[in-house]
């Protein structure tokens, strides 16, 4: 439960500070400061560290203690959080990007800690049923920090409404609420049971990058890198989807909560799909679960890009088109919970016992090239779309139509996408 409510605090803070700053760059405060599209250098700036940090992270997590691992990068999440809080009350926009970076950097470190964790927790057995309540705790945390990030956002920068008094700014709240998050969660981190520590005579590896191509010829040797990749191209398009939602402030003339609202619907969805995906599972880990994740995310995005935009005065319609949006985005996170619980389990299972973190490091940091990926594609399509942001869920729509047909049919013809078998390595990933 400890290791729950530690990755629940830290999913929530990350949330808030790039959910704030989000809408800040939209239409708030620094609205044009970065231009047409501007959250996609906001999202670069929170993906970019993880690419650099996650193989020194791997190596961390397999050297040292996990929970050791966890409790210091808790600790420095207290000073990031009041950096970010001087950065809000100043009305910098640098400053703001900078803590942003440095939380970033303090999240890359707990990733491989974290996730390693979770099998010297549980063990084999349980293993698709732990990850699935993870993440569904996480994506809980994703929809609490997104939506008090948009009540933040309200009023921390107050949009002007007509015939209403605008309310005074609160320059304090987005600072006070990051640090109050911060001590809980290292209160949470004092919980965790000990763990042993790991192997002190793994030699360093200075350069990340060489990390990450050692570990992905390795991987190449069986099935792991496909999986990887796989996995980690789900988050390029979900990325993509939750940079199109804040934008549903103009395209269904919402407020900033309400255009949380919808984010957080994305995040209950996954949340929800993957604790079915893990009840589903039982014991075993169920790979047939990718395609059919992959098909629903495919017809729910297509769904979401047809909804048309709504006039400010038709306030009737705006509510029918609310609830449609809400409803397809309920439907594509759901069958996102299907894709990626499968493809998580046996990135745990498929990596060697000694080198997890190594390994869990370099697929989080592919994981995050591929958001930066998708935050290249929104920054570079999105003036393209002019006043109909909402049509780029086609384009997410034909991503993930393509991109799940090509991985399938890399695995296609071996036991991974039927049994969880790699029969290239000679892994087995269910209780036979």
């Amino acid at each position: 439960m400890s290791l729950v409510a530690t990755q629940f605090f830290g999913a929530m803070n990350d949330n808030i500070l790039k959910g704030v700053l989000t809408f800040m760059v939209i239409n708030g405060l620094w609205s044009g400061s970065l231009g047409p599209g501007g959250q996609g250098i906001v999202s670069m700036c929170f993906t970019i560290p993880f690419i650099l940090l996650s193989g020194y992270a791997g190596q961390v997590a397999d050297r040292f203690s996990k929970r050791t691992v966890t409790f210091w990068v808790k600790s420095l999440e207290i000073p990031i959080a009041v950096l970010a809080g001087i950065g809000f009350y100043t009305n910098n926009l640098w400053i703001t990007l900078a803590a942003l970076v440095a939380l970033t950097c303090q999240s890359a470190f707990f990733g491989p800690a974290k996730y390693g964790m979770i099998l010297e927790f549980v063990g084999d057995r349980d293993l698709s049923r732990a990850n699935g309540t993870i993440n569904m705790m996480t994506n809980l945390a994703v929809i609490v920090g997104t939506l008090l990030a948009g009540f933040v956002s309200d009023r921390y920068s107050p949009q002007p409404v007509e015939n209403v008094i605008t309310p005074a700014a609160v320059s304090w709240l987005p600072g006070a609420a990051m640090v109050g998050v911060a001590i809980v969660g290292l209160v949470a981190a004092l919980f965790m049971t000990p763990l042993k520590a790991g192997d002190r005579a793994l030699k360093w590896d200075l350069n990340p990058f060489t990390t990450y191509l050692e570990t992905i010829r390795e991987m190449a040797r069986g099935r792991l890198l496909m999986v990887m990749m796989a996995w980690g191209y789900f988050y390029m398009l979900a990325w993509i989807a939750l940079m199109i939602l804040p934008e549903y402030t103009d395209v269904l003339a919402i407020d900033r909560a309400e255009a949380s609202v919808l984010m957080g619907v994305m995040g209950i969805a996954i949340g929800l799909g993957c604790a079915v995906a893990g009840l589903i599972s039982g014991h075993r880990i169920e790979p047939r679960l990718v395609p059919v994740g992959a098909v629903g995310m495919v017809v729910f995005f297509a769904l979401l890009g047809a909804v048309p935009p709504v006039m400010p005065d038709y306030s009737p319609m705006v509510r029918v088109a609310l609830s449609n949006v809400a409803f397809f985005v309920l439907g594509a996170g759901f069958f996102a919970g299907f894709y990626i619980v499968p493809l998580q389990a046996l990135l745990q299972k498929l990596s060697p016992d000694d080198e997890r973190g190594r390994f869990l490091g370099t697929a989080n940091a592919v994981s995050f090239t591929f958001l930066t990926v998708g935050a290249l594609i929104y920054w570079v399509i999105r003036p393209g779309f002019g006043e109909a942001p909402q049509h780029i869920f086609y384009v997410s729509s034909v991503l993930m139509a393509v991109g799940a047909g090509f991985f399938l049919w890399r695995l296609r013809g071996t036991g991974v996408m039927v049994t969880g078998r790699d029969e290239a390595a000679g892994e087995v990933t269910e209780e036979d």
